[in-house]
């Protein structure tokens, strides 16, 4: 009976994932910035109302019986709240070491001062040169902050960023991508050369 509710509690996070899915690459992280947000007091613990209530709010379709399934699952300790990072890790689609290595090291490279989360300062230094090669910069239509911001915008929340992005939601928004890859070896060329990273094993001289 044990193993027939649990495999039930896995196939309800499954149906949540795939209903963010639908919402886009980014579904996942906006609904992990929406729970981050109702951490008042910063915990970063969230009560079965708080869950339900982000569910409901984010338009997923999901019954009060089956949520609750989904809350015994993760509430470990029974004591009445769940780990917000273990609930993304949860919903996040499955990820081979492979794919999570290339995207903690495209992370890496961007957060240039090692605050542990991605500004529009740490584009600069990294992509200054590109910005220039920009079509809306060579045309005047946008500055140099504006299309860098644009760039950091195409990771952060959709319909409400926040101007920078943390490793968290750097890896919940590559979930997303990787769920319509296949491929592990198209994933890891399509990072590298996306990031200009150097080739998997090779090393510096």
């Amino acid at each position: 009976m044990g193993d027939v509710l649990d495999a039930r509690r896995r196939a309800l996070v499954d149906q949540i994932r795939q209903q963010c899915l639908k919402k886009g690459c980014g579904g996942i992280k906006q609904l992990s910035t929406m729970f981050r947000r109702m951490d008042y007091d910063f915990s970063k613990c969230i009560c079965y109302r708080e869950l339900n209530m982000g569910v409901k709010a984010y338009g997923l379709n999901i019954s009060d019986e089956d949520l609750h399934l989904v809350f015994d699952l993760l509430d470990r300790d029974k004591n009445g709240s769940i780990d917000f990072c273990e609930f993304m890790q949860h919903l996040r689609p499955p990820m081979t070491e492979q794919r999570i290595r290339v995207i903690n090291e495209a992370f890496d490279k961007l957060d240039v001062d090692k605050n542990g989360q991605i500004e529009v300062d740490d584009l600069r230094v990294v992509y200054a040169g590109n910005v220039k090669r920009h079509p809306k910069y060579i045309s005047g239509e946008w500055t140099e902050e504006e299309a860098l911001r644009n760039f950091l915008d195409s990771l952060d929340t959709p319909g409400c960023p926040d101007g920078k992005v943390t490793r968290q939601e750097f890896l919940n928004y590559y979930a997303g991508v990787s769920a319509t890859i296949d491929d592990d070896c198209y994933f890891d060329l399509m990072m590298r050369s996306c990031y200009g990273l150097r080739p998997r094993g090779s090393s510096l001289k």
